[in-house]
């Protein structure tokens, strides 16, 4: 395999390219930096295939990317493999607005192939190829310039690996008959409405107890506010004001700016500073939370009751006596939200009741909670019993 020198001219980039783009794939991985930023910053990006690969420097003056973004989103003909690719997938959409697409992930694809459901990339080099991965470089400032030949070939042997890596893992889905398994999976990692940050939503990641409409009218407010402050000063949500602050805001609201000096979690500066002004204009702003956008309990997740809680029980039991005999990865099968919602009596929009999850597990789940289906102990070892009398 061909390895270039790091790539900082627009001319050679887009000479790349257009060889990449009549490969059947491509591997591709990134480097960043995040710590201390809200948006990552990008620092490196290498490719391969099966005959040369390279690392790409975004920070070089005046280097066009754009061959390589349109390739990575915009080539239908070309699939670009990643390794527990979703912080990659969120930088390429953050400077475009799409995702690589189409696309494969090797940590999904290992949970196929009952490897674990998280393995990590040094473990995924070790099983294919036999090599201990040099780990030297982990801890690199990828911003920091210039980068030195260990650090640039430490990060190009991530996707060198990678390409070779991947054709071994292809073969291994297509003699086992899994490769289709796996579509479903690839389409929800590369959906872009996992990576766009809508400021009029992010508040439903806070934890809040409170189900008052005008406490969460003011929490939407608050966490909107936060999120474009953040964005705008390219600093972590943290860094501007943590969750529980704000938490804790929406549901005791300062009467005036000057109170802000009493809020545990806020510079005392905020009293009386331009901040301090808009948080208070975000408050001010507010509106209760119209019925339609309140969160439901029901909908987020289905009352058990304490039967129902034993019956997803027997759920993730029978899930990992159907992983192990097919030798999957149990999540890849079922999630427990998707069990406790079958637990509940929901039968409709449930993965495990579409598709090769129905035919792999979501039938027997069926039959378990309808009572067609229980658990025997036989020579020691647990066994699933079809019942003639079905509840």
């Amino acid at each position: 395999m061909h390895i270039h020198g790091l790539i900082e001219d627009s001319v050679t980039l887009a000479d790349l390219c257009k060889r990449l783009a009549k490969s059947d794939f491509i591997t591709v991985d990134t480097e960043f930096m995040r710590e201390n930023s809200y948006w990552p910053e990008l620092c490196l990006i290498q490719v391969a295939n099966d005959k040369e690969a390279a690392a790409i420097d975004p920070k070089a003056p005046d280097l066009d990317m754009g061959p390589l973004l349109d390739l990575l989103t915009d080539n239908e003909e070309v699939l670009k493999v990643f390794h527990a690719g979703g912080q990659d997938i969120e930088i390429v959409y953050n400077l475009t607005g799409k995702t690589p697409h189409p696309m494969f992930d090797t940590q999904v694809a290992a949970m196929a192939l009952g490897q674990g459901e998280q393995i990590g990339y040094s473990n995924l080099v070790d099983t294919y190829l036999g090599i201990v991965v040099d780990k030297g470089a982990r801890f690199t400032d990828w911003a920091r310039r210039p980068l030195d030949k260990r650090q640039i070939d430490y990060a190009i042997a991530d996707v060198t690996h990678l390409s070779k890596i991947f054709p071994k893992m292809l073969e291994k889905l297509r003699k086992s008959g899994r490769g289709v398994w796996l579509d479903q999976e690839m389409e929800r990692i590369s959906d872009p409405e996992n990576y766009r940050n809508d400021p009029d939503q992010v508040w439903q990641r806070v934890r809040i107890n409170s189900r008052k409409p005008e406490v969460l009218g003011r929490l939407k407010a608050l966490a909107r506010w936060r999120e474009l402050e953040a964005q705008g000063k390219d600093l972590p949500r943290g860094r501007i004001v943590k969750d529980e602050t704000l938490a804790d805001i929406a549901a005791n609201p300062p009467r005036k700016q000057s109170d802000l000096a009493k809020v545990r979690g806020l510079s005392a500066a905020w009293a009386g500073n331009d901040i301090g002004g808009r948080m208070m204009a975000a408050i001010a702003d507010s509106k209760p939370m119209p019925a339609d956008e309140m969160p439901g309990r029901e909908e987020r997740k289905p009352a058990l009751g304490k039967d129902g809680a034993l019956v997803a029980d027997l759920l993730k039991l029978l899930l990992k006596i159907r992983a192990k005999e097919v030798n999957v990865a149990p999540r890849l099968l079922a999630r427990s939200e998707d069990l406790e919602a079958l637990a509940a009596g929901v039968r409709k929009d449930l993965p495990i009741l579409e598709g090769w999850r129905y035919e792999q597990f979501g039938r027997d789940a069926l039959a378990l909670v309808e009572g067609q289906l229980g658990f025997a102990v036989r020579n020691g070892k647990l066994k699933m019993s079809r019942t003639e009398d079905p509840a």
